[in-house]
């Protein structure tokens, strides 16, 4: 699957149907152009809109594998900059992301990014998403989504 963004192109997501709240994501994704991207869970999404939590895909030194909360907290945990190493940009990498009551974990080609402890996020519950932000030339390749609810 292929997400492209255009100059004049909003936000774009592709979410699931059901809701989740815990569960255990694997996926492959390959950057091919600079940009920001994201898994979002736990989300509510209206139009272009999406609310709930974010599991970065982003270039090198942005944070891949952070925690950050969409119209809402902002950045709730950015994996140390020497784990920048484990995304390998142009090629495909493997995200896993675990939500199990109030934590969160992802890893990135295997390495362990965060662990997060958030009542706010164990409370809730919501759909997940594939996310291609605005602003164009952003190009995000998708492939083996796996999601085992636990």
């Amino acid at each position: 699957m292929v997400c492209e963004s255009g100059a004049d192109k909003e936000y774009g997501y592709l979410g699931t149907e059901g809701q989740y709240k815990d569960f255990d994501l694997t996926l492959e994704f390959k950057q091919e152009a600079n940009g920001n991207s994201g898994v979002f869970f736990h989300s509510s999404i209206e139009g272009t809109k999406i609310a709930g939590w974010q599991a970065e895909v982003a270039p090198p030194g942005s944070h891949s594998g952070g925690i950050y909360e969409s119209y809402g907290r902002g950045w709730l945990i950015q994996p140390e900059a020497s784990k920048d190493s484990a995304l390998k940009m142009g090629d495909w990498n493997t995200m896993r992301v675990r939500v199990n009551k109030d934590t969160v974990d992802t890893w990135l080609n295997g390495t362990h990014m965060i662990h997060l402890v958030d009542k706010k996020i164990g409370a809730q519950t919501g759909r997940v998403a594939l996310q291609i932000h605005s602003g164009g030339g952003i190009k995000v390749r998708w492939r083996n989504i796996w999601i085992r609810e636990l």
